[in-house]
């Protein structure tokens, strides 16, 4: 019942949505036909005007999620809406943007800078949503561990003294083989670009040598072995986590920082429009 309700307010939004994206171009249509496309006339004014109602609108998504305590409180709507009006609010302001602008690159520098932190700031918040979406999934559909970023290095560290002191009572193969092929990929995390391609990273490949090397021991030894080999699987598979958290705290810097200077920008512009 809940996904169904999920999924019914998922529709409404994205009706509404659409439904605004064509009131936009109707509105445009209107303009090229009555009236120069252009920032300074009334019609112009008017998209700009939108656009800074809409990301004021937009920017509410940031303040509710600062100020859960006082949610119920005030009674601010629910997280999914806000999400939703985010997504769209912002796609929208994107379009008023262009319609302001006359779909031209301005040519004052404050201009520019206005409308390109607005396009920035709207195209990677779409790839912020699509990284959202595609990292749990990926990383949940391919590997056995779950950890926090924040907590991949200390365990990286614990995982790396177990390995040690284990391979110090394994035979002299074991021990050339953690010297040669496991040891350089536990001394620290480890971002590798393959895990973008491949979220296991080739693991299965990389643990053929003990399969190789358990046919020369005893059992008292493969079981060593064995602990070993999943130790190093979690080394591994903790190194695509560090990967791919690490890309989307790298979204956060390419996405916040813009949208505050955005609203800076904003700010100027309406201030020189006004005062000048």
């Amino acid at each position: 019942m809940a996904k169904d309700k999920i999924g019914r307010r998922a529709q409404i939004w994205q009706r509404a949505f659409w439904l605004s994206f064509a009131v936009c171009l109707l509105a445009l249509a209107l303009n090229i036909g009555l009236s120069e496309l252009d920032p300074a006339t009334n019609w112009g004014i008017g998209y700009g005007i939108s656009a800074v109602v809409l990301l004021l609108g937009v920017v509410g998504w940031a303040v509710r999620r600062r100020a859960m305590r006082r949610v119920s409180k005030w009674n601010m709507g629910s997280a999914r809406n806000w999400l939703y009006f985010h997504l769209y609010g912002g796609i929208l302001f994107a379009l008023l943007v262009l319609m302001h602008s006359a779909f031209r690159v301005p040519n004052g520098p404050l201009e520019f800078w206005l409308w390109a932190l607005s396009l920035w700031t709207v195209l990677s918040g779409i790839l912020g949503l699509g990284l959202q979406k595609w990292l749990p999934r990926v990383l949940t559909s391919g590997l056995s561990v779950e950890v926090l970023y924040d907590r991949i290095p200390s365990l990286a560290e614990e995982v790396r003294s177990r390995a040690e002191k284990l391979v110090q009572t394994c035979p002299d193969s074991v021990q050339a083989l953690y010297d040669r092929e496991l040891a350089p990929d536990l001394i620290q995390p480890r971002r590798r670009l393959i895990y973008f391609l491949d979220i296991t990273g080739g693991i299965q490949a990389r643990l053929k040598p003990f399969n190789y090397l358990k046919r020369f021991l005893n059992a008292e030894e493969r079981d060593k072995l064995d602990e070993l080999e999943r130790l190093f699987r979690t080394k591994l598979e903790m190194d695509a986590h560090y990967t791919l958290q690490y890309a989307l705290r790298w979204w956060l810097l390419a996405h916040v920082p813009p949208s505050l200077l955005l609203l800076l920008f904003v700010a100027l512009h309406l201030f020189s429009v006004w005062y000048y």
